[in-house]
């Protein structure tokens, strides 16, 4: 019998990956479950003779790269970007016909909308709307603070706090290159204009601030990881609290944070038994966003929640992240989880397999 092919979607630049490191040990444990993995990029697609050219870890350094054969099962790790690369791996999704082991999720506006139009969410969900000024100032109306964010984006980059501060404005950000902006206006008119010139005419959102400063001068958030076992089912890989740096608006460890288990960072807080309550009610709100989402996008493989827990214990939902990192867990020196985190996608992947044969062969 042959061994089961499983093909990594991503981008690429010549020899060139986003994620490298990630996707060595990707291939690996992909041999090690006895399947071929390789990576490859919409570009390297040939869709009449249904073969794929692929790229795999060569033994000297680098990548090595062959043709192979039509995917089994396909892992999609591109990730967005406002280039022609991204438009095209758009129209390659559309039309592939390949078993994705995950859909695509729409841009941060829709999501929110999408888990806002499920009553069960909303305990959860802070006040958020797409970005337009007039909308901005109703916002500082009724929230000490406000976060505009990009509807697309990850690792803390063009985001941007404003915290009213006696008679104007505090303005603090992390541009595209998640460098430190920061300013002091004095009216609603200017700030307008100044958030408008950082925006760009972009689609970006308008969040309610929340109060996360767990730890006075540094806001705190949890980084709980999602993801469908062997079986097909969810189940929680783990949980990290993610401490950001001193004054820095962002708890992004690409921005300085540090990584501390959940447990360990909440109970000296809030206490033993409320910390737990705290935790059990992260696990129902991760429950229910992956239900929430497949409902409607239809399958999914992973999600990494960004979960805030503001003074009073209270539970946010912040972002969703269907393509999450899993550096928390080396981070935390937690290496079963580490490893499992990257196994998981794999496993999901080869029951998918298993259960494409069984519909095939029935």
């Amino acid at each position: 019998m042959s061994k089961p092919v499983i093909g990594i979607l991503t981008s690429r630049e010549g020899k060139r990956f986003a994620e490298p490191a990630y996707f060595r040990r990707l291939i690996r444990e992909g041999r090690n479950l006895g399947a071929v993995v390789f990576l490859f990029s919409p570009d390297d697609v040939r869709e009449n003779s249904r073969r794929v050219r692929g790229f795999t870890p060569a033994v000297q350094g680098g990548w090595e790269e062959r043709w192979y054969p039509w995917p089994d099962v396909a892992i999609d790790r591109f990730r967005y970007s406002p280039t022609p690369a991204f438009k095209r791996y758009a129209a390659f999704r559309k039309r592939s016909g390949l078993l994705f082991a995950n859909n695509r999720l729409a841009h941060k506006w829709n999501v929110h909308q999408v888990l806002w139009q499920d009553e069960r969410m909303r305990k959860w969900l802070p006040e958020t709307y797409a970005y337009d000024s007039s909308r901005l100032q109703t916002m500082l109306r009724k929230h000490r603070s406000v976060y505009v964010k990009p509807s697309n984006g990850t690792g803390g980059r063009d985001i941007l706090k404003i915290e009213q501060k006696g008679g104007g404005f505090l303005l603090q950000g992390h541009n595209q290159q998640r460098s430190r902006r920061s300013a002091e206006l004095s009216g609603a008119r200017e700030l307008a204009r100044w958030v408008d010139r950082w925006v760009k005419n972009k689609k970006f959102l308008i969040q309610q601030g929340l109060d996360l400063q767990l730890i006075p001068g540094h806001n705190v958030d949890l980084r709980l990881l999602i993801q469908k076992n062997g079986e097909g089912n969810w189940s929680i890989t783990g949980a990290g609290a993610r401490v950001g740096g001193k004054k820095n608006i962002a708890s992004n460890l690409h921005a300085g944070g540090k990584a501390v288990p959940a447990a360990q960072f909440l109970t000296p807080l809030f206490g033993r038994e409320q910390a737990e309550a705290i935790l059990r009610e992260c696990r129902d709100l991760a429950f229910q966003t992956v239900e929430t989402i497949e409902n409607h996008y239809g399958r999914m493989m992973e999600q990494g929640l960004d979960i805030g827990v503001d003074v009073n214990g209270r539970v946010w939902l912040i972002e969703v992240n269907p393509k999450p990192g899993r550096e928390i867990f080396r981070e935390m020196r937690q290496r079963q989880n580490y490893l499992e985190s990257i196994r998981k996608p794999l496993q999901y992947a080869l029951y998918l397999t298993r259960s494409m044969a069984k519909i095939h062969s029935s």
